[in-house]
């Protein structure tokens, strides 16, 4: 860019590239320069050759962008793909629950010490007022429901397969390897309060693991340490 001095002494650009932007949306997303979230706009662009600060040939468009309402820091558009602070806590806790479920459903219900740690793990998740009758309830209300509990497939506990990808697969790419190994570990650990893993358990179990996006032999090798983990 060339420049000239104005009557104060001072630069002022001659010619340069300058971008009128536009906003086309707004919302809520995490910023990673501020560190939590954010409103922002997502914006497109138009590039222009200017003359004393005077746009006079265009030079396309550029964009979109996100730009943070806060820090004013373009991203790319993919910074919109991972979950605001809030909405990961919200797919946190209805995982946990989920797979709570899961687990419950497989190895029944009728201990104490079962319900008490799956209570205590869906409460540690954000579920604060759950309680035994609370998930009992769930649970036979999803044995009711053959189109999910499915025992015509898996006669002996819960598959619920479905449900499980579908609360955990959106979550893992969120979670770090120790997250996730958390999550399978926690419902090893429900399972294990009355006794060793039933075989509708493991199958249950496995299935968290694969949503997971856990290795086969990681799932065996937490399933083995969650034995030796209080």
């Amino acid at each position: 860019m060339r420049s000239a001095r104005n009557s104060r002494g001072g630069k002022v650009g001659v010619c340069g590239i300058r971008t009128s932007w536009n906003t086309v949306g707004d919302g809520e997303f995490f910023c990673e320069e501020c560190g939590g979230d954010r409103n922002y706009r997502r914006r497109t662009g138009r590039r222009r050759f200017a003359v004393l600060g005077v746009p006079v040939l265009p030079r396309g468009c550029t964009g979109p962008v996100v730009e943070c309402a806060a820090c004013h820091t373009h991203f790319g558009t993919e910074v919109l793909d991972h979950p605001t602070t809030s909405r990961f806590s919200a797919m946190l806790r209805d995982a946990v629950h989920t797979v709570a479920l899961a687990v419950l459903a497989a190895g029944g219900t009728g201990s104490r010490e079962v319900l008490d740690r799956a209570v205590s793990a869906v409460r540690s998740a954000g579920f604060a007022e759950c309680t035994a009758v609370q998930l009992v309830d769930l649970v036979e209300a999803l044995e009711a429901d053959t189109g999910r509990f499915m025992p015509e497939v898996n006669p002996e506990g819960a598959l619920l397969a479905i449900e499980l990808h579908e609360a955990l697969e959106p979550l893992t790419p969120h979670l770090a390897p120790s997250g996730r190994e958390s999550i399978l570990l926690q419902a090893a650990r429900i399972a294990l309060a009355d006794g060793a893993y039933s075989p509708a358990e493991r199958e249950v179990l496995g299935t968290v693991g694969n949503a997971l996006a856990l290795a086969p032999d990681e799932v065996v090798r937490l399933l083995a340490s969650a034995r030796t983990v209080s």
